[in-house]
């Protein structure tokens, strides 16, 4: 075949490039097409089989896969071209650059799934955070942007030299940026502070832990709004965990009753009471059983009763008060059992 000079391109040259496309275009398509039906079957198989990681697996290289396409039909048309060898190393480097930038996705996308997935499992934090995605992705890219520079004989001594000098200009410039970055790195790595955990801050924030991020945490409130928490704010703060070291939490309401009541029918229409709520309300628990203690005790116009049972989470606690405190208002009226109020007896000077 005829070579090229692509300063004075003739109509023989011009029409071994259009044949040079026609190859590249025709050859691609074709292998979308085969990705299709692959992908198609491949999918099909992976919903009959009990693990994960083949699903994983083909989430991760389903993008790649279309640069792998393309490369091939790339290099196919290269090899049936007559372009000079300068041409044709032009396109090869362009083929190597494309080969390793898709490769380095796949891996990115199938490290981080895969990682996230075995952490879920032994009920680790990391997975689930946006911070965590990050670094695992961000640490892959960088090796595969190295990769490509080395690849097409670029020293990366030098970039290297000019990052770390570089990266003191930074560091000085973005303290309170990186400041975020380490303190959600550190939060990740402590386990103190996990997403789904519902906590409370010692300024009053206070929900379910949604994600933490690179730079902030967000924390969904019980009335569904969002508070973004900067990670070094939060580090530094003093949290309650209510799910740590576990969600099921103990719950107290204090009853007061007239001294004139017998404390042991007190105590066993408050147990009787809390397990019949327990029947009814989800998240209150049976097991282990209430308790009942003569606690704060002689009040000034009352008798005061603790009746001490347990919940799932936190969050149960607002549903089981509700219907302890119906139940026993009821029991109350119907035995006879007096609720007293304040009584004040004041003397007037003449």
């Amino acid at each position: 075949m005829n070579t090229f000079d692509f300063k004075h391109i003739n109509g023989d040259q011009l029409m071994a490039l259009a044949v040079f496309a026609a190859i590249f275009i025709g050859a691609s398509v074709i292998l979308l097409i085969v990705r299709k039906l692959a992908f198609g079957y491949l999918a099909r198989w992976a919903k009959k089989t009990h693990t994960k990681a083949d699903d994983i697996l083909l989430g991760s290289i389903k993008s790649p896969t279309i640069y792998w396409t393309l490369a091939i039909g790339l290099y196919i048309a290269l090899d049936t071209s007559g372009f000079p060898k300068k041409y044709v190393s032009y396109g090869l480097n362009a083929l190597y650059v494309l080969i390793i930038l898709s490769v380095t996705l796949a891996v990115a996308n199938i490290s981080s799934s895969l990682f996230l997935n075995a952490m879920k499992k032994t009920g680790t934090a990391v997975p689930v955070t946006g911070l965590s995605k990050t670094v695992i992705k961000a640490l892959i890219f960088a090796m595969g942007f190295l990769i490509i520079l080395n690849g097409l004989g670029i020293s990366i001594t030098p970039i290297l030299t000019a990052l770390g000098v570089g990266g003191l200009a930074v560091a000085l410039a973005l303290q309170d940026t990186l400041s975020n970055l380490f303190a959600g790195m550190h939060i990740i790595v402590e386990n103190t502070v996990r997403v789904g955990d519902y906590i409370k801050l010692s300024s009053g924030e206070e929900g379910y832990v949604r994600d933490i991020g690179w730079r902030t945490t967000r924390v969904r409130q019980l009335s569904n709004n969002v508070i973004i928490i900067p990670n070094s704010k939060l580090v530094q703060s003093n949290i309650t965990n209510y799910h740590l070291p576990e969600k099921r939490m103990s719950l107290n309401i204090t009853i007061g009753v007239s001294y004139d009541s017998d404390p042991d029918t007190i105590e066993r229409i408050l147990v009787e009471e809390a397990l019949g709520a327990a029947d009814h309300t989800p998240g209150l628990l049976k097991d282990p059983p209430p308790v009942v203690r003569l606690i704060p005790g002689f009040g000034e116009s009352s008798l005061d009763f603790t009746l001490t049972c347990h919940v799932e989470e936190y969050t149960d606690q607002y549903r089981a008060q509700h219907e302890i405190r119906k139940r026993l208002f009821k029991r109350f009226k119907k035995e006879g059992i007096e609720i007293p109020f304040p009584i004040r007896t004041v003397h007037l000077k003449r």
